[in-house]
């Protein structure tokens, strides 16, 4: 019996200091899992916000097919804004058969919209100045001309006219203002032509 006691009394000691470093180990290791903790929640919030921004009100799209080139390439990465004010000339995205397409804007609700042979585009019997595209043509074109936009509707042509399918093919026809995803403004990839949108 007086054995196992001296046993037990034989035990060394922690130092003061030894405590004192291994309080401040444990104190560390709460500090760093509450900031672990913290930075994990806080990017989990930017992201959801990230995500709801880009779905709710400023769509990123990539830009598929040559349909807008010169004014768009293949490849290139833009943002949208949800904006149901479209003008003559502005850039939109709109869904058409489970896919989105990406033309511009020629003519509103109730104008008339006509194409000579040279690819030539008139709008209510004025010249509409084109200064985005590189080379005019009829290209494919199965509407009666002079053409007037329905209600509710929009008028869109690719950049690229010669292979661009378009309102000219009655098989997309005008863009309804539901089919709209958003007007493009910004293009962030590539960075050699990093800027708006014209």
């Amino acid at each position: 019996m007086n054995n196992k006691k001296q046993n037990n009394y034989s035990k060394p000691v922690p130092e003061l200091e030894a405590l004192e470093r291994e309080l401040a180990r444990e104190k560390y290791k709460n500090r760093y899992g509450m900031v672990l903790r913290s930075t994990i929640y806080t990017l989990i919030t930017v992201a959801a916000v990230a995500i709801l921004v880009a779905t709710l009100w400023m769509p990123v799209l990539q830009i598929y097919g040559s349909s807008m080139n010169e004014t768009l390439q293949d490849g290139d990465i833009v943002l949208s804004v949800k904006d149901s004010n479209m003008h003559s000339g502005d850039i939109i995205a709109f869904y058409y058969n489970n896919k989105i397409l990406v033309k511009r804007v020629i003519a509103q609700a109730g104008d008339w919209v006509n194409i000579d042979a040279d690819g030539n585009v008139y709008v209510n019997d004025v010249l509409l100045p084109e200064p985005y595209i590189t080379k005019k043509a009829l290209g494919e074109c199965d509407i009666e001309l002079p053409y007037q936009v329905p209600e509710n509707r929009v008028f869109v042509m690719g950049d690229h006219r010669e292979v661009s399918v378009d309102s000219r093919s009655a098989t997309v026809g005008c863009v309804a203002e539901e089919q709209i995803v958003g007007k493009l403004v910004f293009r962030a990839w590539p960075l050699s032509g990093f800027g708006s949108i014209a």
